[in-house]
This record gives structure tokens, sequence and C-alpha cells, in this order.
């Protein structure tokens, strides 16, 4: 693959968590969030966007939405549990990003707020109809995805560089 061909990365927050007496890094999800991460998985397979790589982080939460979301996936795509996702900055999320090889056309990224609501902001230089206005006036809310594209390498990635093609977020 060119490494000037598009290239589509999914921000995937995790759906909505519980409140049990464990760490924050081991909350399950609530019931709620268990339904809203089937039907997230649902909604990116009609997008028809074929996922090369899922990097998902290591909190409980995280990893229970994916297993939920990619359930409603016709293939599963390679997937790595990322520590680094936890906890991290919109900055840090792009320099993890600039490490996927080029061969991964589509990423997703399962991770937490306020991290996927500001690297989907920080990166969408424009966007197509009235997906910015949506995210704006939602926010991002669990179990919500935004799918940006961009051109160039992974390493190219950098504030400004995508389009934000989608966004969904369950209805309250």
């Amino acid at each position: 693959m060119s490494v000037a061909e598009s290239r589509r990365i999914v921000l995937f927050r995790h759906a909505k968590a519980d409140w049990p007496q464990v760490t924050d890094h081991e909350r399950p999800l609530a019931d709620r969030g268990r339904k809203d991460a089937a039907e997230a998985g649902r909604r990116l397979t009609d997008t028809g966007l074929a996922i090369d790589l899922a990097l998902c982080s290591t909190a409980t939460r995280t990893r229970e939405t994916w297993k939920l979301a990619v359930h409603e996936f016709p293939q599963r795509p390679k997937t790595v549990y990322e520590e680094r996702i936890y906890e991290a900055s919109p900055g840090e999320l792009i320099a993890l990003l600039n490490e996927t090889p080029d061969d991964a056309q589509n990423v997703l990224l399962v991770g937490h707020n306020p991290g996927i609501q500001g690297l989907a902001d920080m990166l969408a230089g424009s966007a197509e109809g009235d997906t910015r206005d949506r995210m704006s006036s939602r926010g991002f809310p669990a179990a919500a995805f935004a799918i940006l594209s961009f051109s160039g390498s992974w390493k190219s990635l950098e504030p400004g560089v995508g389009t934000l093609l989608d966004y969904w977020a369950p209805s309250d």
C-alpha cells in the first residue's frame, strides 16, 4: 500500500461502566453499557469499514466494550491491548498512532475520555456534512465513535490533518 493512500481512524469510547468497589482500571460495564457496546458494533459494521488493526486500552470496561462490539463484525481484526491508552492525553494517543505499521489502512482505537474526544477534536481539520456539529452538540458519551480519514503514513498523523467523516452516539 502506498503511504499516500487514504487511511481511516475510528475513535471509540468505551461503553457505560459500572461503579463497584474496584479500582478505576478494573471497572466493568454496566447493563446499559453492554447493550450500547453491541449496538456500536452493529453501527460500525453498517459503515462497511474493514478494520485492519484494533488498539484497545487494557482497562476492563474497554476490553468488555471491544469484545461485545467486535462480535458484530463480519471479520475480527488483529487486536493489540495497549496499556498506554489508559488515561492518555490526545498528544500521547497521536504518538501511539504514529507507531502504527503502514500496512494497516484502517485502525480502531478503543479508549477513554477526555483523551478520545480531545483526539477527535484535535485531528479534525475539516468535517463532512453536519458531523462536527453533531459531535460538538452531543459531546462524546459512552459508546460513541468518530471516524476520521487522512492521507499519508501513520508517522505523519498530526493535529488538523484529518477529515471527520462520521460520528455516532447511542441515544439517551
